[in-house]
């Protein structure tokens, strides 16, 4: 269904105290790594609600002066990016408390007759766009961090459309940061949890200069990626279903253990490895790669409120010919594998290791899949004063990088787990959204 969106307004939102205005912030070395410079953008949608905040104020009102509350505490998010000076060359927030962007918008239907975004996936982009929030005229020379959209519905419901600068926060920061919006929205003096920039404690002067060296020496770049676009695919696992397959791997490892995680991805890898399998050799070599938090993985560890960039990549290498034929437990083995390196990986990483590629930037391949976890992150749990989302969808950020994005089904369908995925080439779709055929070995 094909819907209308009029914007009504739009402005910047400060921080409603004064906040340090003169400050100079220096992002962390993962901060900083050049794949993290782009927008993460979701939408997260809010049926309508009975608290006493809905007869006062709209949402946009109420939201708009929440933001301007957590502003306060969170006051970098109300600066902008800029280069250090030349003898310190690095990505820094100036805290110019200028503050975040936010679009008001109205839509000329219900929630209920959009069935509330169950379908997203089928949904044009066109019309997604109109849920986004456009960014400021570039005349305005603003460069706003955090960019938000509130567009109510005819149902009183309503849809918020984010866009983050990924530089300055990963999946865990920004949860945290509008979840601590949705306590200032239902009246909130302070956050629950305080946030903590501590972006020195991700420092490393071998990794600073193994960096600047290693970046000289990079091989040209690789050809051009193949012209083709990703088609979407929604896949829903219930947790019974999940279940039986953690248990299924208990029974065959002597007790071994596995998460909800490991079963979904050694599953999605296998089933999408055998939808594309027609256009590969079975000794081509096919790559997992997700992106684990390293939160507790640094010599002194990271205060609870700690809201930057703080994870790094796992990657899983196997053959076409083996994930093809291989068990779900066999699959499952290989991620734990990998996953168990992680530390000693990371640690690697950050001492200046020497390693033939950058692990922020393994090559855009269809034979490489990207997978992340947003069940946990928290953005499912954040409250305005109308209840939780019953949808947080992520909106594709590449029309020829395979994703997949591990969320949970929406409330309405029970417990268990949805991944989003942009992953395969219209030739491809059909096998993989044949995927309940594919969960049993």
């Amino acid at each position: 269904m094909d819907f209308n969106v009029t914007r009504s307004g739009h402005g910047l939102v400060p921080p409603s105290q004064p906040t340090p205005s003169a400050e100079v912030l220096d992002l962390s070395v993962i901060d900083r790594q050049p794949v993290l410079r782009c927008n993460a953008r979701t939408l997260h949608v809010f049926s309508h609600g009975s608290a006493a905040t809905a007869a006062a104020a709209s949402p946009a009102q109420v939201i708009r002066q929440a933001f301007a509350k957590a502003l306060v505490p969170y006051y970098p998010l109300a600066g902008r990016l800029k280069l250090g000076s030349t003898d310190h060359p690095r990505l820094q927030i100036e805290c110019s408390g200028e503050g975040i962007w936010l679009v008001e918008a109205n839509a000329d239907c219900s929630l209920a007759e959009l069935d509330y975004f169950e379908h997203v996936m089928s949904i044009s982009i066109d019309t997604i766009d109109r849920l986004l929030p456009p960014p400021p005229p570039p005349a305005d020379g603003l460069h706003p961090l955090v960019l938000v959209q509130i567009t109510q519905f005819s149902c009183n419901g309503f849809v918020m459309g984010l866009t983050f600068c990924h530089a300055i926060c990963d999946g865990l920061g920004a949860a945290q940061f509008v979840k601590a919006v949705g306590e200032m929205a239902r009246g909130a003096e302070k956050p629950s949890i305080a946030p903590s920039w501590n972006r020195d404690l991700i420092q490393s002067p071998s990794l600073e200069t193994h960096l600047r060296s290693f970046r000289s020496i990079l091989p040209p770049l690789p050809p051009p990626i193949p012209p083709y676009q990703l088609e979407h695919v929604t896949l829903d696992m219930p947790s019974d279903e999940v279940n039986r397959q953690k248990q299924k791997f208990q029974n065959q490892t002597d007790g071994q253990k596995c998460s909800a995680f490991d079963i979904v991805a050694a599953n999605f890898w296998r089933h999408r490895t055998r939808a594309i399998s027609d256009s590969l050799k079975e000794n081509d070599e096919l790559k997992l790669v997700f992106f684990a938090n390293c939160r507790h993985h640094l010599s002194q560890p990271l205060p609870r409120g700690f809201y930057g960039n703080c994870f790094f990549p796992v990657t899983v290498t196997a053959s076409c010919g083996m994930l093809k034929r291989a068990s779900m437990v066999r699959v499952v083995k290989n991620i734990q594998e990998a996953k168990a390196g992680l530390a000693s990986e990371f640690a690697k990483w950050m001492n200046g290791g020497v390693q033939d590629v950058d692990p922020f930037l393994p090559p855009p391949l269809y034979t490489t899949l990207f997978l992340s976890e947003w069940g946990r992150l928290g953005f499912n749990e954040v409250d305005y004063g109308w209840g939780p989302p019953v949808q947080v969808v992520p909106i594709q950020g590449s029309g020829v990088i395979p994703v997949g994005i591990v969320g949970s089904l929406p409330s309405s369908k029970g417990p268990g787990i949805r991944l989003m995925t942009w992953c395969v080439q219209k030739a491809h779709l059909q096998p993989l959204a044949s995927w309940s055929t594919g969960l049993d070995d």
